[in-house]
Formats: C-alpha cells, structure tokens, sequence
C-alpha cells in the first residue's frame, strides 16, 4: 500500500531464515510524524520487519524507500545516520558504562578527540526533563533494575534526533506512571514531525495512542488504516484470524483452608514485617507499583535474598531458606522476572532446559535413559502446549512465549508445593498469555499454591483469588473478590478506603 506521505515505504519485502520464512511479500508504508502500531502474535514477523527497517537485517526481496530515496541500509549505525533508530525489545546496553555514556554511545558530543563532557551532561538533563525519568546519569547500568534499564534504552532512541524510531514494547517495563510519561514524550515528538513506530501487545496502549496501526499475521500484514476504527476485540481477530476472548480467567482454583506457605514478619534492607499465607490451591497476587516491594518478597521466600528477621512455615513446619536450591528442595520453585538472564540457558536445548533442575536425581540411579529423558522431556512440552520443531532446538530460538512455557514445564517436573510467577507473561501475545493463565488454574487445581506477580493490575485481578498490594516494602491492603478495582488502585499510592475487600 504506497502513501504519498510516507516516510518509509516497503514494496513486495520478505525475509527468511533457513526454511522459515519470517516476512513475506510485505508492502506498507508508514506515515510521516505519526505513532503508527505495529501489533500481532509472538512469530507473526513484527521484529523482523522492524530490524529490517533499521539496518539489522537486510531483506532477501523486495525494496525498502526511506524520504522517497531506495534505501540498503548494511547495519544499525548506516540506518541511524540516515535518521532510523530503533529501540530493541531485548535490552542491549553496556553493563559496566554509566546511564550517560550508554544514552551517547556512538552519538557522543566531543570536542576535539574527547568527549564534551559538559555538553552531554546538559543534553542528558533535556532528556531527563523530557521524559520525566529522573535517572541518575552516573549510575552503572548494571546496578539498575530492569525497569530503569528500560527508560535508559528510550532516552537513548530519543537522543538520536532521529527521523524515525522503533519502539519494540517499550511499556513493558514500566509503572503506571511512567507509561503515560512516555506517551506524553511519544506525542511530543510525533508534534514536532518524527514517526514513531510502537510494536506493542498492549492493544489499549496502540489503541489510545496511536494513529495508524498495522496488523500482521504469519509474517504477513493483513490490514493496515486509521486506528480509530479498530478496538481490542477486532485487533485480536485480526491478529490470531479468529474471534478470541480476551478477557482473563476466572479463578476457578481448589484452593482450601490447609495452608502451604505462611510468611511470618519477613524482614531484610527493603522489606518490613511481611506477613501472609498461601493455600494449597490458592493463586495469591501480589499487586503494586514497580518497585514496591513485589519482586523482594518472592526473591526472599525463594532464598535470593537475604532475610534478617521473620520465618517462613512450609506446611506447618518451620523451614529456612538460605538459597534457591534450599528451596526447591523444600518445595518451592520460581519463575522469574527476567526469563533470559535468571530463567533460560539461551544456548542449550529445549530439552536439557526442561529437565536440567532433575537431572541430578535421575543420575542418582547410575544411568541416564536419553531415551526416557527425551520422552519425558516430549510429555512436559505437550502439557504447556509448547511450539517447537525439534525438542534438541535452542531455547533462544522459540518466541518470547514458548520460552516461557520451559519454564511452566520445569516447574511441571520438579512438582513444587509453592510455585512462586513473578511476570509470567511480561512481552508474550495475547494468545501465549490466554495459554500461561490456562497453566496457572490447572496447576491451582492440582493444589499448588501459586504466587502471582504482574504489573498489569487487570491480569492480577483476573487470575487470583485473593490480592496483597505491596507498598514501600510493606503489605498495604488485601483483597478478595470480587475485586473493586478502584480501591486496589488506592492501595498502589498508600492510600486505603477503610475497606480493603471488593
């Protein structure tokens, strides 16, 4: 679809790797000084078209324009100096470098051979100002949480004074607040003529801001126009190419009154006088803003962390955890935030990464079956409804949600008493979410105890059975339902209505 106003224009593009053929016979154009969405299933091509775009892959066919002029961009950097920046949903920065030097790399204000120190630290507060992000321009990025490490990557595509930026989930890390921050810095600069191109699974978030969405499905796009006539329900259909609910399950957990977990006055360096229990088939969400506390708790119980007062009871026992193997062995297995850094071996198979936390037992009988390894490892797959070809494939070549899928299915394997999920379907499409949630009941009716953490407060309120909303290190309120959703959102800020059920 050719636009005269385009900014860039892709004409009969396809891309493919070995057998797979990603992107195939695109042609779209993307609107100058728009937000133009980019949605569609895990694999439907979003990642690949965008990276194509900005020099990261080059196409097997067709013809890329950028300002009316043919375009073969043979790297990143070519595609930024033409006026392409693209900000990667897989954060890619230096760990040991400072905020600053990681938002002006490759990009440095110098004066003579070395860098304008004074110059860059004014452009950075202009960015901080901005954006509203607050960072520290001397902190090492390696001592920043996820979240921060986030708004380091946006306020680095924004330095570029680029013509056009992808955004590959940009939200996805970020508090309530800081989401309309970054929309109001998107707007901004959409007004003053930069495209920006948001890939995002947050449909009300494509919806609310943008003007133009492009819908893609198996590596095709299958609609492109205004936004203002698409709503969440025809996006998905577009999306999966087949009416889908999207609303979250009702819990329909067998939870009962014998209590698995029971957290008792936990105390470290951020956390104060913890206190709750989880039943046996009980899903509990812990909901609150990033930062709040949410991730410690399950860090603590876990044995990530360090705890300094407080015990914790595993079926009435008392029970210490001083480490993540203490805990699995104690019952307890957890799924964490970051599944690449902290979950997955990238490099090893499917199937070494489903079995790799039993393979300890089974070599306790002097003999490994490969055979029976792989079959084993073949039935664990089925029951997360993995999508693979080979289960001998990388784990780093599935789909955001297919590896967190490996994940359920070791959790499977180990058959904890507590399983403990903290954002389980953080960059997964609607569907692998739909699929994770399905997980998360059936478990629950097979009397796990399951504790849920998410940042999308609909999805907390959606899947658990009973909500704890975490405030500065401190439990604020607890909920149960039926949710009142406007209270639970008080309790985020330390406010309390006086009636903490819904």
């Amino acid at each position: 679809m050719n636009s005269p106003t385009a900014l860039v224009q892709l004409h009969e593009i396809s891309k493919s790797f070995g057998a797979t053929k990603a992107v195939k016979n695109v042609s779209v154009g993307l609107p100058a000084a728009q937000i133009i969405g980019l949605v569609g299933e895990n694999g439907a091509g979003k990642s690949t078209l965008a990276k194509m775009i900005a020099g990261v892959y080059s196409a097997d066919e067709g013809v890329i324009e950028f300002d009316g002029e043919p375009v073969s961009f043979k790297s990143p950097y070519e595609a930024l100096n033409t006026g392409v920046s693209m900000m990667a949903q897989e954060i890619m920065l230096i760990p040991d470098a400072t905020v600053e030097d990681n938002i002006f790399s490759g990009k440095m204000p110098a004066r003579g051979m070395l860098p304008d120190r004074k110059k860059i630290r004014s452009e950075f507060e202009k960015l901080n100002n901005l954006t509203g992000f607050a960072l520290d321009p001397d902190a090492r990025v390696s001592t920043l949480r996820l979240a921060d490490q986030q708004k380091v990557e946006i306020m680095r595509s924004i330095s570029r004074n680029t013509k056009l930026i992808i955004m590959d989930e940009p939200s996805a890390s970020l508090t309530v607040d800081e989401v309309q921050r970054l929309h109001h810095t998107i707007k901004e600069l959409a007004s003053k003529g930069v495209t920006i191109l948001l890939i995002s699974h947050f449909l009300e978030e494509v919806l609310d801001i943008t003007q133009t969405v492009i819908v893609m499905r198996d590596g095709e796009v299958v609609r492109t126009g205004p936004t203002n006539l698409e709503t969440v329900d025809s996006l998905v259909s577009g999306m999966v190419g087949r009416s889908l609910e999207t609303r979250y399950f009702e819990s329909q957990s067998a939870s009962n009154n014998k209590v698995a977990l029971s957290v008792q006055n936990v105390s470290n360096s951020f956390l104060t006088n913890i206190s709750f229990d989880i039943h046996e088939g009980e899903i509990l969400g812990l909901a609150g803003l990033i930062g709040s506390g949410r991730t410690e708790i399950a860090r603590a119980i876990y044995g990530a962390d360090r705890i300094t007062a407080g015990q914790l009871k595993i079926g009435g026992q008392l029970c210490e955890i001083s480490s993540p193997s203490t805990a699995i062995k104690n019952g307890i297995f957890m799924v964490p935030e970051s599944r690449k850094e902290e979950g997955l071996f990238l490099e090893a198979s499917i199937l070494d990464n489903l079995m790799i936390s039993t393979l300890g037992e089974r070599a306790k009988r002097k003999f490994i079956s490969k055979s029976a390894t792989e079959k084993a490892a073949v039935a664990l797959a089925e029951k997360v409804d993995l999508r693979y070809n080979s289960i001998h494939q990388s784990a780093g070549s599935l789909s955001g949600g297919n590896q967190q899928k490996i994940l359920f299915g070791r959790a499977i394997e180990i058959a904890p008493k507590i399983l403990i999920v903290d954002e389980p379907t953080r960059g997964v499409d609607i569907a692998a979410k739909r699929a994770i949630h399905e997980i998360l009941i059936n478990l629950a009716k097979q009397g796990i105890a399951i504790l849920f953490i998410s940042s999308e407060i609909e999805e907390v309120l959606g899947v658990s059975d009973r909500v704890l909303v975490i405030h500065r290190g401190k439990v604020q309120a607890e909920f149960t339902t039926p949710f009142d959703q406007t209270n639970v959102m008080a309790a985020f800020f330390g406010q309390t209505t006086g009636e903490n059920n819904g």
